[in-house]
């Protein structure tokens, strides 16, 4: 890891609902609101962004967890704001605290967890063998 990957770094994003975020099931579109999978996926790449730029050349980093909390919804067309804080960095594990607003409104809390690997090893699991 690169210097200076200590707790406090933030990353945000702003997403505009579209339809292809809204629950949909057997191809069914249940509701035309922000789906819980799509919050899921948006809070994964702000945790990515507080880790990308400081792993070393030869390092990935792997999720290991994720918790979510969906609390509130928001309709196709509505600016959501999602969040992630990097709240702790223990062994190779990188945690952070997540959430999703809307302007004040609190739209979902959780919590995101990835493993820093070497990419070798990580391709030794994967593939077993390391990739070229």
């Amino acid at each position: 890891m690169k210097p200076g990957f200590e707790p406090g770094i933030v990353k945000s994003m702003d997403v505009v609902v579209t339809g292809d975020m809204c629950p949909a099931f057997d191809g069914v579109v249940v509701h035309r609101v922000y789906s819980t999978w799509s919050m899921v996926e948006h809070m994964e790449l702000a945790a990515r962004r507080v880790l990308v730029d400081f792993l070393d050349e030869d390092e990935e980093g792997v999720g290991a967890h994720v918790s979510v909390d969906h609390l509130s919804a928001a309709i196709v067309g509505t600016t959501v704001t999602v969040r992630a804080e990097l709240t702790e960095v223990r062994h190779h594990r990188v945690v952070c605290e997540v959430s999703a607003r809307v302007g004040d409104r609190l739209l979902g809390i959780g919590r995101q967890v990835q493993v820093v690997m070497k990419k070798d090893k990580l391709a030794k699991r994967l593939y077993g063998r390391p990739t070229s």
